[in-house]
């Protein structure tokens, strides 16, 4: 039997910010994966809480196996981020084993959460960054598990500009993943004028209001989104107090 929780931060903002985010993520992942009955969950959230699933059990062993570093940050992410009760834990747990012996591939989860959540951006941006917090675990991406962020990327028609955040967010250029330059997608040479510039994109483009307009998106997403834009928030305000910025 395979164990399997996703994945660990790799965000900033201090102790109070930390434990703020994880009472956020656990309210927001008891909401999310909630069954609308005794039997079953509602159809909006399964088909997010099936594809996620299914797609990190794919690029979890893209290189043929679950390593003990990746299912340890699947571990920490279910355990201590999301806190999922007994059932939504065992839900989770086979929907992540039964992708792993299915025949369907990354690319076909991928196609079908692409038509369940098309028209909502700021979904996909969440997933990819569950997508490569597992993929860059241990501090580097392999040839397959490119071919399916690649894939992924393209489908989502995620922007170059979020990959390369998420690039340094998760220190795949050698950048502390915990660095308050990383979650803006920069590195501590950026200029003023383009620490600005990467605030105010990534504040239009996790503000929760944002993620909720778009057609799929409930209030789990909008709850889950204000995580993001604090942790953004939060290292802005890093930032322009290091730097004296105004």
């Amino acid at each position: 039997m395979i164990f399997f929780f996703p994945f660990g931060g790799g965000g900033f903002g201090g102790f109070f910010f930390v434990l703020f985010f994880l009472f956020v993520a656990s309210r927001v992942f008891s909401n999310l994966f909630r069954r609308s009955n005794t039997t079953s969950y509602s159809v909006g959230n399964r088909a997010f809480f099936d594809g996620t699933f299914s797609m990190l059990a794919k690029l979890a062993t893209a290189d043929g196996t679950l390593s003990d570093a990746a299912r340890e940050r699947i571990n920490r992410f279910m355990v201590y981020d999301l806190r999922l009760d007994g059932y939504s834990y065992e839900y989770a747990r086979s929907v992540f084993n039964a992708a792993l012996s299915s025949g369907d591939t990354f690319q076909t989860y991928a196609d079908r959460f692409y038509a369940a959540f098309a028209g909502n951006p700021g979904v996909f941006q969440l997933v990819m960054d569950m997508f490569y917090s597992v993929a860059a675990v241990d501090g580097r991406i392999s040839k397959r598990e490119e071919e399916m962020l690649s894939y992924a990327t393209r489908r989502f028609s995620i922007p170059d500009s979020i990959i390369e955040a998420l690039r340094r967010k998760y220190g795949l250029y050698g950048k502390s993943s915990s660095s308050p330059y990383s979650v803006l997608g920069l590195d501590e040479n950026a200029t003023e004028a383009e620490i600005k510039k990467a605030y105010r994109r990534l504040i239009l483009e996790y503000h929760p209001d944002t993620v909720a307009r778009k057609e799929g998106a409930g209030d789990e997403f909008k709850q889950y989104a204000t995580g993001k834009f604090m942790e953004i928030q939060q290292a802005y305000e890093e930032i322009c107090r290091l730097r004296g910025i105004k």
